[in-house]
């Protein structure tokens, strides 16, 4: 993996010898996959009283809230194309800026594209860099997608007021609450 912030790193463990791989390198970043993810999942804890389902959508409100929060003051890792532009894929009309938590979740990523042998540069940048400036600057409809690749773990954060700048929500000037209503 390479930070372009200064610190570049071999994505190979340094064995020169062939070994049992027929002259092929181990890459690093099937360490870094093999060290994350072990643990069990934790197990639902049931609530004291059911919820209605306003309550509910309260509480995942109030849930994605403090996620953006911590994703907003994270570093996180964006990895670069060869003309050092943040990798992206478009999905059902938005471009989505794939972002990783630690060097474990890129590792993942890259395995699960058959491209876990090559090197994968980064940028280290705050998760409200990429909201608040990399989202509008792309042009078209644009969100960020966080680790991408881990099972479970994954978080994508829309092109919505409230998450990216009015200017690059695709909901800008559209009343929430009342379309919300007339749905449902």
């Amino acid at each position: 993996m390479s930070d372009r912030g200064g610190n570049d790193n071999d994505m190979t463990d340094g064995d020169e010898s062939a070994g049992e791989t027929g002259g092929i390198r181990r890459s690093r970043l099937l360490d870094y996959a093999e060290m994350g993810g072990a643990e069990p999942p934790a197990a639902p804890v049931a609530a004291s009283e059911p919820l209605t389902s306003d309550d509910a959508v309260a509480r995942r409100r109030h849930e994605f809230a403090v996620l953006l929060g911590e994703f907003r003051r994270a570093a996180v890792l964006v990895p670069t194309d060869e003309d050092d532009a943040p990798l992206v894929g478009d999905f059902g009309g938005i471009r989505w800026i794939y972002a990783f938590s630690n060097e474990s979740a890129l590792a993942r990523f890259a395995i699960a594209r058959g491209e876990g042998g090559r090197e994968w540069p980064y940028q280290r940048l705050l998760g409200a860099r990429l909201l608040d400036a990399a989202v509008p600057a792309v042009g078209v409809p644009c969100g960020v997608a966080l680790d991408v690749g881990t099972e479970g773990e994954g978080v994508l954060f829309p092109p919505v007021t409230g998450i990216v700048p009015e200017d690059a929500a695709v909901d800008a000037g559209v009343d929430v609450d009342a379309a919300m209503e007339v749905r449902g």
